[in-house]
């Protein structure tokens, strides 16, 4: 069944994120998906420009993968590591901690999504100060703008107002400071240093494809030796090749204490999601024989475990993180050459095959963020997938886009960019 006859908001499924009257319509309901294409119910095909949700960053329908897949669902359908382990995960956090750097990360934690794996991280971070005697570092900080996810936990350490204050959603413990701002964050030290347990960065952060400098992150390098908090890089969004290397954090200078990967982690096939811990980070648990007060039903089962493994060996044989930088490459001259030929496109921001557009109105303020959902529907119809940023839309092309692809989805986000244009100039009641 591609249709329903139900009205809008009766349909049986309840979608994340959308409002009722877009529940049920065919055009949005997706059917199939191959390479960078996805199959809709109303019969077309249109071109994925978000890699999913950022998590295909091998295109779909990747045959290596599925076979893993495909593999361990027969051998062991379910196995856990809930008081229990299982070879499949064994496998997978060696291979994770290889990846990552052995020399400095010791052990993985394997968690079903990126909001929960935040939540495991304010849990191993305020641990880890009370079993060195410290329990008052119960505080954790993050950044305005940044997203983190939309489980209880995660969602208060979520940088954007998305209705945390409706939702009750506990936020004493947290706070928030501006992005590559090092004289706010110094002042929060100032006042409350001693109190925290963790700072939590994206690399990138996630709403508005803003990169961290290296200034910024060099400064949180300096604080975390003056204080004594753990830094934790949540690679949800920019692990797995998506902004030039396998993680981003492995260009800082120095690594972070935390590592959180989950998109990419399977090329979106499994919900999956893992926090790798330094090597003093795990040893302060085993050295005192502490137990973690952590578990998830599906998390570490072998299907996921087979899927990252598979993933991380097609990484390597396809060399997608040297696709990605050439694909980076491209990007960086065609959305230069957009900005300086399109009179509304006002800027872009990110790096590597993380980036978004933001526009402006014909007087130079910026693009009104109650327009984003026509453009990005707009930008549907006009044969492209795209989401919402920050006045204007994400791009998150596969790394695995050609050079034919990539000028088709410039092409068709700036054909949707003036279907909406014209659109709105149009005088009211006039035809679209």
């Amino acid at each position: 069944m591609t249709g329903t006859t139900a009205p809008p908001g009766r349909h049986p499924l309840w979608p994340s994120l959308t409002a009722p009257r877009d529940q049920g319509r065919d055009d949005t309901c997706a059917v199939s998906a191959h390479g960078v294409r996805v199959r809709f119910a109303d019969g077309r095909e249109l071109l994925d420009g978000s890699s999913g949700l950022w998590n295909t960053n091998l295109g779909y329908g990747n045959e290596e993968i599925a076979r893993a897949a495909a593999q361990a669902l027969r051998e062991a359908s379910y196995l856990s590591v809930f008081r229990y382990e299982n070879v499949y995960a064994r496998r997978a956090a060696e291979a994770l901690v290889e990846a990552a750097g052995p020399r400095h990360y010791g052990r993985v934690l394997f968690s079903t999504s990126g909001g929960a794996a935040n939540d495991l991280v304010m849990k191993v971070a305020r641990q880890y100060h009370a079993l060195r005697e410290q329990p008052q570092r119960t505080v954790v900080v993050g950044l305005r703008g940044s997203y983190h996810g939309l489980t209880f936990g995660s969602f208060a350490l979520t940088g954007d107002d998305l209705g945390q204050q409706m939702y009750g959603v506990d936020q004493r413990l947290v706070r928030h400071v501006a992005p590559n701002d090092p004289a706010e964050l110094d002042a929060l030290m100032a006042r409350q240093g001693g109190r925290i347990a963790a700072v939590v960065v994206e690399p990138v952060l996630g709403s508005g494809a803003v990169p961290l400098t290296e200034e910024y992150v060099d400064h949180l390098l300096r604080l975390r030796r003056d204080h004594g908090f753990l830094l934790v890089a949540d690679e949800v969004a920019t692990g797995f090749g998506r902004t030039g290397s396998l993680f981003a954090s492995q260009r800082w200078a120095e690594q972070p204490d935390l590592l959180v990967a989950s998109k990419g982690l399977t090329n979106g096939t499994s919900a999956a999601a893992v926090v790798i811990a330094a090597r003093t980070v795990a040893d302060a648990f085993t050295d005192s024989g502490s137990v973690l007060t952590h578990g998830e039903t599906q998390a570490g089962t072998p299907v996921t475990c087979a899927t990252i493994t598979a993933t991380l060996d097609e990484m390597r044989r396809l060399d997608a993180v040297a696709l990605g930088r050439r694909l980076s490459g491209r990007l960086d001259t065609e959305l230069a050459a957009l900005v300086a030929g399109h009179p509304r496109v006002a800027a872009t921001t990110g790096l590597g095959c993380f980036r978004s557009i933001r526009l402006c109105e014909p007087d130079g303020t910026p693009f009104a963020q109650e327009r984003v959902p026509d453009l990005v529907r707009a930008i549907r119809e006009a044969g492209a997938i795209v989401h919402p940023g920050v006045n204007g839309v994400q791009l998150f092309p596969a790394l695995t886009f050609t050079d034919a692809d990539l000028t088709e989805l410039l092409a068709r986000v700036t054909a949707g960019l003036e279907l909406h244009l014209a659109r709105t100039a149009a005088p009211a009641g006039a035809p679209a």
